[in-house]
């Protein structure tokens, strides 16, 4: 439908045995269910995601910007998404360096755009690598959205790919249309004037 907003949702970790593609399934399961989406999942493990990067930034390099041929498919996403939802774990209080590698191989791509955040950890849930991805998304010039998911001591927390929390999908519903909420306006307000970046 035409109406529906493109969603894209990152699965942030590579590390072996990681929980993030079973959050991550339960999360796009939530946004298709939400109506409002029209919802793909990157997977950042099957993304080639070099740590070393170009000596111009993505910011003024625009289309011309040296990706590795691996990198298209994640670009071309992130450029045609009109929302992300970014599913992250929590490694030594902050998120895992693919996440931080993919975003910063891209720029405009985020730019006025709204990021959505879903976590899981430890007794924390992941919220201080959200609180760092929230500073480095609105560096960006990205949108954070302010209600997000955390999923402490998922390890317990989970069964059979679903959060044993009763009021999860209350909460991702309540996220989601904030996701929709801005996504229609950002969508709008960029085909009305380019944002002054």
């Amino acid at each position: 439908m035409e109406n529906k907003h493109k969603l894209v949702i990152i699965v942030g970790s590579v590390r072996d045995g990681r929980f993030g593609p079973v959050v991550a399934s339960w999360v796009a399961d939530q946004a298709h269910a939400h109506g409002g989406f029209d919802v793909e999942v990157v997977d950042l493990a099957e993304v080639e995601i070099p740590l070393a990067l170009p000596a111009e930034s993505p910011k003024y390099a625009g289309d011309g910007y040296p990706r590795p041929a691996g990198m298209a498919a994640l670009t071309s996403a992130l450029e045609g998404a009109d929302a992300f939802v970014i599913v992250t774990p929590e490694y030594n209080h902050s998120y895992p360096a693919s996440l931080k590698a993919a975003i910063d191989w891209h720029f405009t791509q985020w730019t006025a755009k709204p990021v959505a955040f879903v976590s899981y950890g430890g007794a924390a849930g992941g919220r201080h690598a959200v609180l760092h991805l929230e500073n480095v998304l609105t560096e960006l010039h990205a949108v954070t959205i302010r209600d997000g998911l955390a999923f402490p001591n998922y390890f317990t927390g989970w069964q059979d790919g679903r959060p044993l929390d009763s009021g999860a999908a209350g909460y991702a519903k309540t996220l989601l249309d904030q996701l929709s909420w801005w996504a229609g306006a950002l969508r709008t307000a960029r085909e009305v004037a380019p944002y002054p970046a």
